[in-house]
């Protein structure tokens, strides 16, 4: 019986390090290792410092709330979509590619979008792609946007001042709207759209320049009529020349 009891808890020892051993031998090979396929939930893509240079994830797990990647806060608000986000060589987002879509009750929402950043702020480049259906219509639109940014812009100061702006518009809406010029005019937040190249909603295809302030200045485009259209705009966004004046 006592040399039973031996060799069972010498075997149990024994395999208990084997499969310690290989498994170890297993992790620590730096070799690339081929698959045929993989099914996985997450991917971080990471530098040999743990600094997180790009997320690869489902819905599931993609950063929101009070997650925090690289030591930094992530949009707490922002909806999760399955996707990739970028991170720069300071650990800080700097763009990212996006996509969902969906049935509802009124027909579907589905869209794209691959951005890239300001340094520490928010997208100065965006190809995106919108389709809308509700009820018998549907609006489709695409494009590339460039915009312009805050120069004293940053993503964790952005963050606490539209928690400080939404918190103050509940109690007193006007005193938001001066906070907000405030931080404006310091270059803390807003930003506008300059260029548009692709389709709007209304369905015209062309070439789309905006002021500082994100207002229509002027549009070079083809209508859904087909015809070929030149648009110049105030500071108030009325037409102040348009040609060919009067299609025959």
């Amino acid at each position: 019986m006592n040399k039973e009891l031996i060799f069972l808890r010498t075997f149990a020892v024994a395999t208990v390090v084997g499969m310690v051993v290989i498994t170890t031998s297993a992790f620590k090979n730096s070799g690339n290792q081929k698959f045929s396929e993989i099914d996985v939930e997450r991917i971080n893509i990471v530098e040999k410092d743990g600094t997180v240079k790009m997320i690869i994830t489902n819905v599931e797990k993609f950063p929101n709330g009070k997650v925090k990647i690289n030591g930094k806060p992530t949009n707490e608000d922002r909806k999760k979509r399955s996707g990739m986000l970028f991170f720069n060589e300071d650990g800080i987002e700097c763009g990212g590619f996006i996509y969902d879509g969906q049935k509802n009750t009124n027909g579907h929402s589905s869209g794209l979008s691959l951005t890239y950043d300001q340094y520490d702020g928010d997208q100065v480049m965006q190809l995106l792609t919108q389709d809308y259906k509700e009820g018998d219509k549907r609006f489709v639109s695409s494009g590339i946007m460039f915009n312009d940014r805050p120069s004293n812009e940053s993503q964790t100061r952005t963050g606490e001042i539209m928690k400080e702006l939404d918190e103050l518009g509940k109690k007193d809406p006007k005193a938001a709207d001066e906070k907000y010029k405030i931080y404006q005019e310091q270059g803390l937040i807003g930003g506008a759209p300059r260029v548009m190249l692709g389709k709007s909603r209304n369905e015209n295809n062309g070439l789309f320049l905006f002021d500082n302030k994100g207002m229509p200045r002027a549009m070079f485009y083809v209508d859904k009529e087909n015809n070929a259209k030149l648009d110049f705009y105030d500071d108030k966004g009325n037409t102040i020349v348009s040609f060919p004046e009067k299609i025959k």
